[in-house]
């Protein structure tokens, strides 16, 4: 990047790194591994993941338990908590039943919290599995393994593995786009979408809610469009001799990297601008442009999808509800999250199924872990719940996916799962089978052994599928 620096310091390797490399320089990356390829016939070609990063509370939003609102206050049964590890929770803490009504919806009777009614008016596309479980019950080892299928940080995210197998559709654009809104609390950061020991092109590439959304995605001062393509041109020819003589492919990788960088300078300005689009579309998601917000990602989200990105995260913060204050509460901290992210997700299923891309396009919206049936006390005037790994919900729309079922149940409490158990291997397991990937073959070798996102284990889930 020569010129005059622009007005925020920025390297050229860090431009490039931020910006990840195109189809070309992953093929040379690979040196002789797997193309871009799926195993087998895909249900899907794209993935949107909503992460609610937190741990939203399951008992409140999609498991009515008659049970534990008739043994609300009371002290929980030692024998369910015997010899079991909570974050916070100490002594014999006490049961704590749902403040929020729920309502049967839709033909398949789906129950939903009166705190999610968009969702409600769509649970007959939807896929419900209410027995997710996982080992990790910390913020920042579970959001981890959530999204690496391992609990320490250095393996690549699901997004990776996905490009790693199929490649990106996306010219202009990386494969794997990350998008990060709400409050900033304790978590796992660019560790989710890290591309571990994959190649570094294959990472999630982050676009800022402020301020340029990447890293001198603008011009220096001083240099126009035609100085830059005239530049790239004389790099590429001179890099161009260099790999004639010496073979090395990453300087093909750093030829397109360029090149990409080159073409993103035009086109993410273009994406990120919300103006473009119309106000109805606006009223649909409830987002405004200039405003940074989760409705505004999940349109992003769509627009990325149309232009052929493979992988598209969004984590919204915020979802950590022990009752410290009205804050992170459970009466007052989790109707306003639900405000933040139920209309939006909602319409990103109904916008894509109205665009003809929803049977193409894989939704998945959940946390890290649920929360505990019985009450954090922090202060005697805020509701919480601990932290909760052994059973929780998720829920997937579209992209081969059967609407309107409900997979998987927990025990009359809502504390472990009573039915149908599905592990965070199995998620990923099923997801990578509708892009038509097999688990077990999408391997890479490190160390001395083959890796896969489903480390040993991993089932695909074959209830969810249409």
């Amino acid at each position: 990047m020569n010129g005059t620096p622009h007005e925020s310091t920025c390297t050229r390797r860090a431009f490039l790194g931020g910006l990840g490399l195109g189809p070309l320089a992953l093929a040379h990356l690979l040196h002789g591994e797997r193309r871009p390829a799926p195993h087998f016939a895909p249900r899907a070609k794209n993935v949107v993941w909503l992460f609610m990063a937190g741990a939203p509370s399951q008992l409140d939003l999609f498991e009515p338990k008659p049970a534990l609102q008739k043994h609300d206050g009371q002290p929980v049964p030692q024998e369910l908590i015997a010899g079991q590890r909570f974050a916070f929770l100490k002594g014999t803490p006490r049961l704590l039943g749902t403040r929020y009504r729920f309502a049967q919806r839709g033909q398949c009777g789906a129950p939903v919290s009166e705190l999610l009614p968009h969702l409600a008016s769509i649970v007959d596309k939807v896929a419900f599995v209410k027995s997710l479980h996982t080992e990790q019950f910390n913020h920042g080892p579970a959001q981890i393994f959530m999204n690496t299928g391992h609990q320490i940080a250095g393996r690549p995210s699901c997004g990776s593995w996905v490009q790693y197998g199929l490649g990106s559709e996306a010219t202009d654009l990386p494969g794997f786009v990350v998008l990060v809104s709400g409050k900033i609390d304790p978590g796992a950061g660019a560790a989710a979408w890290s591309s571990g020991f994959l190649p570094t092109p294959l990472q999630g590439v982050e676009l800022r809610a402020r301020g340029e959304p990447v890293p001198c995605v603008a011009d220096p001062q001083g240099v126009d469009r035609a100085m830059r393509r005239r530049t790239l041109d004389l790099l590429g020819d001179l890099n161009r001799e260099r790999l004639a003589t010496l073979g090395d492919p990453e300087i093909a990788a750093r030829i397109d990297a360029y090149e990409l960088a080159f073409r993103m300078q035009a086109s993410v300005p273009e994406l990120v601008d919300l103006r473009r689009e119309p106000d109805e579309v606006h009223r649909l998601y409830g987002s405004e442009p200039g405003k940074p917000s989760f409705a505004n990602n999940c349109l992003l989200a769509r627009r990325m999808v149309e232009r052929g990105v493979r992988f598209v995260q969004l984590f919204h913060r915020g979802w950590d509800h022990h009752g410290t204050d009205a804050s992170d509460d459970l009466e007052h901290g989790l109707p306003k999250m639900c405000e933040q992210t139920d209309r939006a997700a909602t319409a990103l299923v109904l916008d894509l199924e109205r665009r003809g891309l929803l049977d193409e396009t894989l939704v998945v919206w959940g946390g890290e872990f649920g929360r505990t049936p019985m009450q954090e006390v922090r202060d005697a005037k805020f509701l919480g719940r601990d932290h909760h790994g052994k059973a929780f919900t998720f829920w997937l729309a579209g992209g081969g996916v059967r609407g309107g079922v409900t997979h998987g149940a927990t025990d009359e409490l809502g504390y472990h799962v009573a039915q149908d158990p599905v592990h965070v291997n199995d998620l990923h397991a099923t997801m990578l089978h509708l892009l038509g990937l097999d688990h077990e073959r999408l391997t890479w070798r490190f160390q001395g052994r083959d890796y896969r996102l489903t480390d040993v284990g991993g089932k695909v889930v074959r209830p969810l599928l249409a």
